[in-house]
C-alpha cells in the first residue's frame, strides 16, 4: 500500500489458520511515546475473528463533538473506493466511510489489528484449492440514501476494481487482475464498456469470486474499499472521485482535494450490522496543507479547537521530547509496516554503479535530523524493502553498506571508475513544504560532495503527485521520499507492487513501481513464486528480494518507519492501526 507521503511474518497458509478476538477499547491513549520494537514492524494484522458481530460499544464513550484532523501531506489523491491505495485515505475510507467484504479492528489487549467480517457475514468460504471464494452479504446495510446495499452492488464494486486504466493507482493492478479468473483479459467496465467477465457472479445474496490461481489470502484483500459496493450507473469516475457514496458511519459533507474533507453522521448506518465501527463524534474535519510546525504548536498548546484535534503526521523530535515530559498521555507511538526509499528511474539511470554511488552519497542522518525523525521511534535503518518481522525475510548485506552510512568518497570513486563523475541527479522539490525545502538543501550539498550534479525540480504539494510521482514524462530521474506499506503480512504485497514491471504506456503512469523497474527475468520469478504451494511462498519471496536488491539495486532504502503522533486532551481512544500506521478511527470519541 502506498504511503500518504510519496508516499505484508507468516505464510499465507499460516494466516488462514490463526484466529484472535478483540473489541473496542475505552479510555484515552496513553503509551507515553514508548519506543517501538523494530523487529516486529511487519508482523501485524494476522489475527482473525470470523464470528464477530455488532454493535460495538466502548465503555465510558460519549457522543458528540467534531474531531479535527491536521495533516501536512494528504487528501491529494482520489477518494474513490476503487482507487484507494494510500495509507491515509485508506484509513479514512475503511474506518469511517466505506464498508467492504471484511475489515480490520484493533484488539486492545494485544494492540494488533484483527480481521473480522464487515458486509459479509463471515470471512468467506473457499473451495478446496482456494480458487473460489463465496461471501454471503448481510441484510440491513444501507447506502446513505436509505437504499439497501445488494449483492449486485458489491459484485459491481469488485468488478470495477479491475479497470486499471481508469484506476491506475488502485490495488486492482496487483491483486484483482492477477488473481481473478480472466483478469489478464478483462479491462474493467469503463475501458471494456461491459461488466461481462468470468470472475465475479451473484447467487441470491451471495457473491462468488473465481480465481485464476490459488488465493488463500483473499479475506485480507477483502478489507480493501475496492472490495466493497459501488452503485452501478451512478459512478462516473471523474464525478464519483469527488463525492463517493457512503455505507459507513459517516458521509461526505464537503471535499476539496488537497485542502479539506468534512464528514458528518450517516443516519442510515445501522451499528447492529457493523462488527467493527462506532459513531461517537458528530463529525470529522480533515485539514490538509498545514505545516508541521503549526501542527506541533496546536498539539502542544491544547487550547480551544486544539483540545478536540489530532494529527496523523509524525510530530517533530523536539515536540516529542516536550510532550513526553509535559503531556505523555497525549503522545501515541506505534508500529508501521512501511519503508521509505529513493527510486532512481530505471529507464534513465541504467548503470548500477550510479545507483550504488547514490546509495553511498545520501546523507541519511542529516536528512533525518532535517525531517524531524526520531531514531528507534519512527525511523529504523533499512537495507531492503520488506520490513522486519515479515515471514521469510532475509537480512540483506547491501554492498557492505552500514546503517545510515554516508561515504561521499566511496560514491565519488564509483562514479569515477564507471565514467560517470558529474552525473546529474534531478529530484523533486515541493516549494510550499518547509521541511522538503530544507531537505532539498541538505541533499544538494551531499550529492555535490559525492561527485554528482544536483538539480532540484520545483513543484508544489498539490502538483507533486500528478506532475512528478505519477508522470512518466517528468524530467526527474530520482523520485525522493517514496514509500511502501504492506497490505497484509506477506511478501506478496511487497515484491510484486514495487518490483514487477507494468505497462507504463498503457496506464499512463507507473502504477506503484515508482522506479520504473523492468526486468523480464524478475517478472518471471515473481509469477513462479505465486504458483508455489502457499507454505513455500514466504521463503521464496525473501530469497527473491535478496536477489533483486543485490543484482539490480532498483531502489535505495532509507528507513523502516514507526509512528509518533499526538492529540488534544479531549480526544479519547486514539490508538494506531498498525497495519496502516494510521489512526484506528473506529475507536475514537470526544470527552466533554
Amino acid at each position: 500500500m502506498r504511503f500518504r507521503k510519496p508516499i505484508v511474518a507468516l505464510s499465507a497458509a499460516g494466516l488462514l489458520a490463526l484466529a484472535a478476538c478483540g473489541g473496542g477499547d475505552g479510555g484515552s491513549s496513553n503509551n507515553g511515546g514508548e519506543k517501538v520494537d523494530r523487529e516486529t514492524l511487519g508482523n501485524v494484522g494476522s489475527g482473525q475473528d470470523p464470528e464477530r458481530e455488532g454493535p460495538v460499544e466502548i465503555e465510558g464513550a460519549q457522543e458528540g463533538g467534531i474531531a479535527t484532523v491536521y495533516t501536512q501531506v494528504g487528501l491529494t489523491t482520489s477518494i474513490d473506493p476503487s482507487d484507494l491505495y494510500y495509507t491515509d485515505t485508506s484509513a479514512i475510507g475503511s474506518g469511517l466511510l466505506f464498508r467492504s467484504l471484511t475489515q480490520y479492528d484493533r484488539d486492545p489487549e494485544t494492540g494488533q489489528m484483527v480481521l473480522i467480517p464487515d458486509l459479509a457475514t463471515d470471512l468467506g468460504t473457499p473451495n478446496e484449492d482456494f480458487t473460489e471464494w463465496t461471501f454471503e452479504i448481510r441484510d440491513g446495510v444501507r447506502w446513505e440514501t436509505g437504499e439497501e446495499v445488494t449483492a449486485e452492488d458489491v459484485a459491481y464494486g469488485i468488478i470495477r476494481s479491475m479497470d486499471n486504466k481508469t484506476f491506475p493507482g488502485g490495488p486492482g493492478l496487483y491483486f484483482s487482475n492477477p488473481y481473478f479468473l480472466g483478469g489478464d483479459k478483462y479491462k474493467g467496465p469503463f475501458t471494456s464498456g461491459t461488466t461481462e467477465q468470468e470472475a465475479v457472479s451473484v447467487d441470491g445474496n451471495k457473491v462468488i469470486i473465481k480465481m485464476s490461481k490459488p488465493f488463500p489470502d483473499f479475506p485480507y484483500y477483502g478489507s480493501f474499499p475496492a472490495m466493497g459496493p459501488i452503485p452501478e450507473g451512478e459512478d462516473d469516475p471523474d464525478e464519483y472521485a469527488l463525492r463517493p457514496m457512503s455505507t459507513g458511519p459517516y458521509k461526505i459533507k464537503e471535499y476539496t482535494p488537497a485542502k479539506t474533507l468534512v464528514l458528518e453522521r450517516n443516519t442510515e448506518w445501522d451499528p447492529a450490522t457493523d462488527p467493527g465501527r462506532t459513531q461517537y463524534p458528530d463529525g470529522y474535519e480533515f485539514k490538509a496543507g498545514v505545516q508541521i510546525d503549526q501542527i506541533d504548536q496546536i498539539m502542544l498548546g491544547d487550547k480551544g479547537e486544539g483540545q478536540t484535534s489530532m494529527t496523523y503526521e509524525d510530530i517533530s523530535a523536539q515536540t516529542y521530547r516536550t510532550m513526553q515530559n509535559e503531556a505523555p498521555d497525549r503522545v501515541v507511538t506505534g508500529t508501521s509496516p512501511c519503508t521509505y526509499y529513493y527510486a532512481p528511474d530505471y529507464r534513465k539511470i541504467k548503470d548500477i554503479k550510479i545507483r550504488e554511488a547514490l546509495m553511498w552519497a545520501l546523507p541519511y542522518n542529516d536528512l533525518m535530523v532535517t525531517g524531524g525523525y526520531i531514531p528507534e521511534v519512527n525511523a529504523f535503518p533499512a537495507s531492503q524493502l520488506m520490513a522486519p518481522g515479515v515471514a521469510g525475510r532475509v537480512d540483506i548485506d547491501l554492498f557492505g553498506h552500514g546503517e545510515f552510512e554516508t561515504d561521499p568518497d566511496k560514491a565519488k570513486q564509483l562514479l569515477e571508475e564507471s565514467g560517470n563523475l558529474g552525473y546529474e541527479i534531478k529530484f523533486p522539490w515541493r516549494t510550499d513544504n518547509d521541511i522538503n525545502t530544507k531537505s532539498k538543501d541538505v541533499l544538494i550539498k551531499a550529492l555535490e560532495a559525492a561527485g554528482f550534479k544536483a538539480t532540484p525540480v520545483a513543484t508544489t504539494e498539490a502538483k507533486f503527485e500528478g506532475d512528478i510521482i505519477d508522470n512518466p514524462d517528468s524530467e526527474v530521474n530520482v523520485r525522493s521520499g517514496m514509500g511502501w506499506c504492506q497490505d497484509w503480512p506477506s511478501g506478496s504485497t511487497w515484491i510484486p507492487p514495487v518490483f514487477q514491471s507494468v505497462d507504463i504506456k498503457e496506464l499512463g503512469q507507473f502504477g506503484t513501481n515508482y522506479a520504473a523497474f523492468n526486468e523480464p527475468e524478475v517478472d518471471q520469478k515473481i509469477n513462479e513464486v505465486f504458483e508455489l504451494p502457499a507454505e513455500e511462498q514466504a521463503d521464496a519471496w525473501g530469497k527473491l528480494e535478496e536477489e533483486i536488491m543485490t543484482k539490480y539495486l532498483p531502489i535505495i532504502p532509507y528507513f523502516h518507519s514507526g509512528v509518533v503522533v499526538a492529540h488534544g486532551s479531549k480526544i479519547q481512544g486514539y490508538e494506531i492501526d498498525n497495519n496502516l500506521g494510521m489512526p484506528a478511527y473506529k475507536d475514537i470519541w470526544i470527552s466533554e
